[in-house]
């Protein structure tokens, strides 16, 4: 009987990250359905944008007050979970605050970090939930975010508001108990700690036996829900508190720019003449007309860009930076990252349901999910590449998909066919001949 907590506690943790291993295998096998990429080989790049943008969050700090506020959700989290690694012990081995006997006085300072820590992170949800439904901010009462999206967005919230409150729960109790003598409660006397000594009163006109019942619901209510969140985030938003580290890794550490085709540049630069046997990149593609241009599919995206899909935050600063969204074309960027995780949760779905098989829903990125329309009201200003605070990159997946509407599909407007001739016969979108254009550029 002694052992029992311990053994449903072993068998509690292992069920958990058991399924969030699982789903996680089931998001890696996703997102390597994707092309391959190649990347800019520098580590050095790489890992200075590691830490600038997903541990410093970067990009966030061009709105200070907001950025500060994110900034200690974060470091809640990150910070958190050296508390969450006594808990677990703890509940394995049978003890109570492993860590205070080795850490001695710094066991109380490092506590009172954490609870300082929690208070700060209340606060901010606090204000995060009456900016995302109290305050008309425009990004985050756009219509995309209305239903499951702005659940998300609140449960989230609500959820670290329960567990930074049972943390200190269980500390102010701990010490009501410590203060009675009670058990292994006052074996290794610590504290008092900062933020839960100001609840401690609260509880000490309370029974005994009572204080135990709440002190020890607090502390499995608050492991229970961690490992729960666990499991709630590869289905949230906040997916990119884990994400967003490999894909600021792996962001092109360069100024982004559009990729050319080297298919059409090997046509253009057959038409203009010029000797392609001296690129080696040109120079070693087939003569074969490729047999499909742009992406129609999640499998036609790189494994970049289904990166991307998953580690959007869905803040909307990129959407709010659109010059197309902000003068009401239906293309929002935002959108477009949500659309292609649909999409592809949809094709892991038919995986999971066909033993890892692919069997063609009749469905596409394109069309389906992703409209001609959306696509086509880009301007490819790179607004919403420059502002993602985790480094994704909307317009990548907008072009892949305008290329095959373009070149696969012929579905393109009247005037933009007519500046694709003119280019194609007078190297020019006008409709002037190169003789005529170098006139008219003399002033003839």
């Amino acid at each position: 009987m002694e052992f029992i907590p311990q053994i449903a506690f072993a068998i509690m943790t292992g069920i958990a990250i058991f399924i969030f291993s699982k789903r996680i295998g089931q998001m890696r096998r996703n997102i390597l359905l994707g092309k391959d990429e190649r990347l800019l080989n520098d580590p050095q790049t790489r890992i200075k944008n590691l830490l600038l943008l997903a541990f410093g969050q970067k990009k966030m700090f061009k709105n200070p007050l907001v950025a500060v506020m994110h900034f200690i959700l974060y470091a809640g989290f990150i910070i958190i979970n050296i508390e969450v690694l006594e808990i677990l012990l703890d509940g394995l081995f049978g003890t109570h605050r492993l860590f205070a006997p080795a850490l001695g006085g710094f066991y109380t300072v490092l506590i009172n970090s954490f609870e300082i820590l929690a208070a700060l992170v209340v606060v901010a949800c606090v204000i995060f939930l009456i900016r995302r439904n109290a305050l008309n901010i425009s990004r985050l009462a756009s219509p995309d975010l209305k239903g499951w999206p702005k659940t998300d967005a609140n449960l989230i919230l609500v959820i670290e508001i329960v567990l930074m409150s049972l943390f200190l729960t269980m500390n102010a109790t701990d010490a009501a108990l410590q203060a009675r003598g009670v058990a292994h409660y006052s074996e290794h006397a610590v504290g008092p700690f900062l933020i839960s000594a100001l609840l401690t009163p609260l509880f000490t006109n309370l029974d005994t036996n009572l204080l135990l019942g709440i002190e020890r619901s607090a502390w499995w209510l608050h492991i229970a829900g961690i490992l729960a969140f666990l499991n709630y985030l590869p289905y949230s938003k906040h997916l990119h508190i884990m994400f967003a580290f490999p894909n600021a890794y792996y962001a092109r550490p360069e100024v982004v720019v559009m990729n050319n085709m080297p298919e059409i540049q090997k046509e253009v630069a057959l038409a203009m003449g010029q000797d392609i046997s001296q690129n080696p990149i040109l120079s070693a593609l087939p003569d074969e007309v490729p047999a499909q241009f742009g992406a129609k599919d999640v499998f036609d995206l790189s494994w970049k860009n289904l990166l991307d899909a998953y580690s959007c935050t869905e803040c909307g600063r990129c959407s709010a930076a659109c010059p197309a969204n902000i003068t009401g074309k239906m293309l929002s960027p935002r959108t477009i990252m949500m659309k292609t995780r649909d999409r592809l949760e949809e094709v892991g779905e038919v995986l999971n349901k066909n033993n890892g098989q692919w069997v063609d829903d009749g469905k596409s990125l394109l069309h389906d999910y992703i409209t001609a329309e959306e696509l086509r009201a880009c301007t490819t200003c790179n607004a919403c590449v420059d502002v993602c605070p985790v480094s994704i990159n909307p317009l990548d997946i907008i072009l892949k998909q305008r290329r095959y509407l373009i070149l696969d599909e012929s579905n393109s407007p009247g005037d933009w066919n007519n500046m694709f001739g003119n280019i194609e016969n007078n190297f020019a979108p006008w409709k002037f001949s190169p003789d005529e254009r170098e006139a008219w550029i003399k002033g003839a």
